[in-house]
């Protein structure tokens, strides 16, 4: 998509400079969503197995390819959630997580899951808090990766802190799971310690170890709120997979947020994506109550406050969108609305009283402002609509008196 040509966004003209979009793929982006697994990491959070059937139902909705079921070895209710969505008819396709142990994979087959992330560590700070051997991590790696292609389950092998590892055994460990069988290839920021330079350096040399025929993945956390730029440098350096969750959920400071990272794809860089932006807020809703958690409302893309607006400077430019938003909110399923509180202004009440529909005649809006200002700070809090209506009778009262 080219974000000049499309009405609902009206993002800086620079982004589509040739030296920036020759940088881009032009194929589709895909999302491997793993909310199910590592978003479940997030503290405090327990999903049903119903749940997370709901859950896989909005990400089939929303578009997501590729959906981590769970760690059923480790889980028995992920188990159960998996047998969930093996019936329900999702089109995405269900991937299990494995560690690089037998056991682990047999529980896969034991499922009848055709396709797995199957996980080893390869820093040698992760060996040391292990206490095994870069050695015995080949070992562990094509042993498991073999016994899982035997049993008929595609893997993609994914190196725990890759972006840590000491480079040319990052190299071995990657062309040693594709001897044994992998099909695609993970590049893991573990903890969320590299900036979307390294990224992209990383994902490029990968590309150039594994060849074109690879897919590789980028799968990064937040730590230093570079989540969605890495993930950005990856698509950059020719990840054809984003693995993230929705919400950046997860340990920590979370994943990245594949919606947001969509968003930014396809608004400042015209790269397709494969997902439905629209529904984008739904599923967070639904993902968010499921998890008793709440966003924060300035949160990019899904936060309540996105399309909302107090300032009476803002105000006044609210007939015109693109003055005061980078894109439509129609583009994401949202509605504009205008909300009183301390910093309204004379606009505000105009567009407030009209659009609930009340009669304020000229002179009264800048005492109504004022009064409006007054019970704000009062409470500090936002005027409802309710306090708004008595506010205005209260007026119109004194006016017929």
């Amino acid at each position: 998509m080219d974000a000049t040509a499309n009405v609902k966004v009206w993002v800086s003209e620079h982004n589509a400079r040739p030296e920036i979009r020759a940088a881009y793929p032009k194929n589709p982006v895909r999302f491997y969503d793993t909310t199910l697994r590592d978003g479940e990491q997030t503290v405090g959070v327990v999903l049903s197995p119903q749940q997370k059937l709901e859950i896989a139902r909005q990400l089939d909705q929303l578009g997501v390819s590729r959906i981590e079921a769970g760690f059923p070895r480790v889980s028995p209710e992920d188990a159960e959630a998996i047998q969930l969505m093996q019936k329900a008819g999702l089109k995405a396709e269900l991937w299990g997580f494995s560690r690089a142990v037998k056991a682990d994979v047999e529980e896969l087959v034991r499922l009848g899951l055709k396709a797995s992330i199957i996980e080893a560590p390869t820093s040698d700070i992760k060996l040391k808090a292990y206490g095994i051997g870069r050695d015995e991590v080949l070992r562990r790696v094509t042993d498991a990766i073999s016994f899982a292609r035997q049993n008929g389950i595609t893997v993609a092998f994914f190196a725990v802190d890759g972006t840590r590892t000491d480079i040319d055994y990052l190299k071995k460990v990657y062309l040693a799971a594709l001897e044994a069988g992998a099909a695609e290839i993970v590049v893991v920021d573990t903890i969320g310690a590299c900036g979307p330079e390294a990224v992209e350096f990383l994902v490029g040399q990968t590309r150039e170890w594994v060849g074109p025929s690879v897919p590789v993945h980028f799968h990064g956390h937040n730590d230093f709120g570079m989540a969605t730029a890495c993930a950005l440098a990856a698509v950059r350096s020719g990840a054809g997979w984003i693995q993230g969750t929705i919400n950046g959920m997860g340990e920590r400071a979370g994943n990245a947020d594949i919606c947001e990272i969509a968003l930014a794809l396809q608004c400042l860089y015209g790269v397709p994506v494969a997902l439905d932006l629209g529904k984008v807020r739904k599923v967070s809703a639904v993902v968010a109550e499921a998890g008793g958690y709440q966003l924060d409302a300035w949160r990019p893309l899904v936060g309540a406050n996105l399309f909302m607006r107090e300032s009476g400077a803002v105000a006044s430019q609210f007939h015109l969108p693109e003055a005061i938003e980078p894109y439509s909110s129609e583009l994401v399923g949202a509605e504009r609305h205008i909300v009183l509180g301390k910093k309204s202004g004379l606009d505000s009440i105009v567009l407030k009283a009209k659009e609930l529909g009340l009669s304020v005649s000229q002179e009264q809006i800048a005492p109504i402002l004022a009064a409006v200002k007054r019970k704000a700070i009062a409470k500090r809090s936002l005027i409802s609509d309710e306090e708004f209506r008595q506010i205005v009778d209260e007026f119109a009262t004194a006016v017929k008196s």
